[in-house]
């Protein structure tokens, strides 16, 4: 067991109580927790898991609580392709998107997580800051 103590404050991630070892795992728990719920809801779960780890972690501090806001913000806008996906099924296009969004939502989360793990502020391409 190591003794030595991690500072409070870290650059990097804030002074939240939290070791950055820690913060990096809720930071990769937000995202890996989200495509859990994201697969096994078909992809109805995903946005309140979301919501309610922001809620719970938006106060561990910086780090975590981006990694938060994205997996929020990455579920926000697979529900909106979703449905735009759902719309344009009534031209066909739609049964095209809906695969395309779920596997762009999955890659989107995975990515965050590895950056997450890495201890790297990652922000996804193509959702727009909506959480904070």
């Amino acid at each position: 067991m190591n003794t030595q103590q991690l500072p409070q404050s870290h650059p990097q991630f804030g002074a939240a109580g939290l070791v950055p070892e820690d913060q990096r795992r809720y930071g990769m728990f937000a995202h890996l927790w989200a495509i859990g719920a994201m697969i096994f809801s078909l992809g109805t779960l995903g946005f309140v898991v979301s919501v309610v780890l922001w809620l719970v972690w938006k106060d561990k501090g910086p780090f975590v609580r981006q990694h938060a806001a994205n997996a929020v913000n990455i579920q926000i806008w697979t529900a909106i392709y979703l449905a735009i996906s759902g719309l344009l099924m009534y031209v066909l296009i739609g049964f095209v998107l809906l695969p395309i969004v779920f596997v762009w939502s999955f890659v989107l989360h995975v990515l965050a997580a590895r950056a997450a793990t890495r201890g790297e502020y990652y922000h996804p391409p193509l959702t727009p800051r909506i959480f904070r």
